[in-house]
């Protein structure tokens, strides 16, 4: 489960081998091939090993893992801990739970659950349950679909006319649509905006957005792309140097969960079909290689990417050379 940018759980269940020594093997490849020290908390429960990662972190004769799968090491380890550094206990729960003699981890953990409960919320009577190796937070594998979805870039260079801005929307909305249906839902309105830059100097100012609702639920890349080419022409006007442009897709439903109506224009046909074959070659041969005519991914107002750090550890291309000898014409490194 991919709990933040930088967190993940995982599920050790099943694995015959020693625990501590895969959190230390863990430890030493996401170093060696990132490049950037990680704590390894192991237990019984997702709160318990966040519990463990943070005495990881707290006591550096650790070697950056614990593992907090004997019971007698937990109960240390939550006797050490204040309150306050149990996941999902903030402040002011904290000083709430200070009032009735609860100031460390171990002292949640054994206090009456069903009291915790009344006095509470049922999430503490369960980080509680937890703390005392009760798994009450299941492991989530799939993200949540996103509520919403934006492809917005500002230019390399400034656009002064309309065929410019829909060549840049039309793309914008296309990808916008290839992360809709990898979610598998249907958009039901969609805001397109264009803007100039805040800081040109003495230079006409101008930001307007649009929101267009669809006729039905859709996920198809024409659909969208038409939706935010006429939503484009109702807010252009000749003049500003626009240095930004983004389509933003919301209001989601999935399949099934939507009524239709009978007033409405119908779907295109085959809708799903085509979308499918379409990201099933984009897929294999790169993105773009079916696209729509207007939607055009290079042309000279695309983002400037001159100066993006290299992707030492993820591109063949990219590997660090490193030479030796007169033939480099510097001295040896």
């Amino acid at each position: 489960e991919v709990y933040s940018i930088d967190e993940a759980f995982l599920d050790l269940r099943g694995m015959q081998i020693d625990l501590e020594q895969l959190g230390r093997d863990i430890r030493a490849r996401v170093l060696r091939e990132v490049g950037i020290p990680v704590g390894v908390g192991i237990a019984p429960t997702k709160t318990l090993s966040k519990l463990a990662n943070w005495g990881a972190k707290k006591w550096p004769a650790t070697g950056g893992v614990v593992d907090l799968s004997p019971l007698a090491r937990q109960r240390r380890l939550m006797a050490l801990a204040e309150v306050g550094e149990v996941w999902g206990i903030g402040r002011r729960l904290s000083t709430r739970l200070g009032a009735i003699g609860i100031t460390t981890a171990l002292q949640l953990a054994d206090y009456d659950h069903k009291t915790l409960r009344r006095l509470f919320n049922i999430n503490v009577e369960r980080t509680a349950r937890e703390l005392t190796g009760e798994g009450c937070f299941a492991l989530d594998d799939s993200p949540e679909p996103k509520k919403m979805i934006a492809a917005t870039r500002s230019f390399g260079q400034r656009i002064y006319d309309l065929a410019g801005l829909e060549e840049a929307v039309a793309t914008y909305a296309s990808r916008a649509a290839e992360k809709l249906r990898a979610q598998q839902q249907y958009c039901q309105l969609l805001q397109v905006f264009i803007r100039s830059s805040a800081f040109a100097q003495g230079a006409e100012r101008y930001s307007r957005a649009a929101t267009v609702p669809l006729p039905y639920p859709t996920a198809d890349t024409r659909d969208l792309v038409a939706a935010a080419q006429a939503g484009l022409r109702s807010i252009f006007i000749p003049g500003p140097a626009y240095a930004k442009a983004g389509v933003i897709l919301m209001d989601f439903v999935g399949a099934g969960q939507h009524t239709d109506d009978m007033f409405a224009p119908a779907p295109r046909p085959n809708s799903d079909r085509l979308m499918a074959v379409i990201d099933g070659i984009n897929s294999r041969q790169g993105r773009g290689a079916v696209r729509l005519a207007r939607a055009v991914p290079e042309r000279g107002w695309a983002m400037r990417r001159e100066h993006m750090s290299p992707r030492f550890t993820t591109s063949w291309r990219e590997l660090l050379v490193v030479g030796f000898g007169e033939q480099w014409n510097q001295k040896p490194t």
